[in-house]
């Protein structure tokens, strides 16, 4: 299902849908750490019902099945929780197709909702009060991100350009760390209790490299697939003269974790 929004990549709509089969195969990337944090937080783990919402091809559930939450996760796009469902086999997650916006779970159903890669697509407005509604009583929202660091990762900043040279307005650039931005509306029923912003080191191959870079909103889920081609075949033959086989991405992680009042 194609999203248009003003504010993301100059309105133009991208699906990430579109993308399925390279999002399953090369965006399962984020560092046992990554999860650590979590747990350390005492979220999603066992005794506790979790909802995800925007789960792609369920990454996050999956990861973070072994903990012991049980886990409903939504996502506006057919193909992704598709690929979500193959990958999840033998795991009892509870997988919808339905956009944020009109998620409708019972009152006080989960203890953790969380959001991963995907915050700022929603409607806020219309979603901040449908997850105060469903959270219990001290419930808690979990906003998680990761990006890689352009201007101190040569790899990664190469890369983006060359996203750019196609995708001019793609807005995902030159992205640097900072705190996870919260809309003002959550102020009302949600509290900032905890944010951490960290930097991960993120192992790849040159063509994992070339696939997760494929996979993201300004290549695989926006262009034309002769654009889509033109583009992966330019990036493999740059990635031969600046990488080597095996190397890391510099990222950072960011958690921020809203207690429901």
């Amino acid at each position: 299902m194609k999203i248009t929004n003003n504010d993301i990549d100059s309105g133009k709509p991208f699906d990430f849908g579109k993308t399925s089969l390279d999002y399953a195969k090369f965006r399962d990337i984020y560092p046992k750490e990554f999860y650590q944090k979590i747990v350390d937080r005492k979220l999603c783990i066992n005794g506790q019902s979790v909802l995800d919402i925007g789960t792609g091809t369920g990454v996050l559930p999956r990861n973070m099945y072994q903990y012991g939450a049980k886990w409903t996760a939504t996502d506006i796009s057919e193909n992704q929780i598709e690929q979500a469902t193959l990958l999840s086999k033998g795991m009892n997650i509870d997988y919808h197709v339905v956009s944020t916006e009109d998620i409708n779970f019972c009152d006080n159903s989960f203890d953790v909702i969380t959001a991963c890669q995907c915050f700022w697509y929603f409607d806020h407005e219309t979603v901040m009060p449908k997850l105060y509604r469903m959270l219990k009583k001290e419930g808690s929202i979990l906003v998680l991100y990761m990006a890689w660091l352009p201007f101190e990762d040569k790899i990664a900043e190469a890369s983006e350009k060359l996203v750019l040279k196609y995708n001019p307005g793609w807005s995902g650039a030159g992205e640097k760390m900072q705190q996870i931005d919260i809309p003002d509306c959550y102020k009302e029923h949600f509290e900032l209790t905890y944010h951490e912003e960290f930097t991960l080191k993120v192992p790849f191959t040159r063509d994992s490299w070339n696939g997760r870079m494929k996979a993201c909103r300004g290549i695989g889920a926006s262009l034309t697939e002769r654009e889509i081609s033109m583009w992966e075949q330019e990036h493999k033959k740059l990635l031969e003269q600046i990488a080597p086989n095996e190397f890391d991405i510099l990222h950072y992680g960011a958690i921020s974790e809203l207690k429901r009042r």
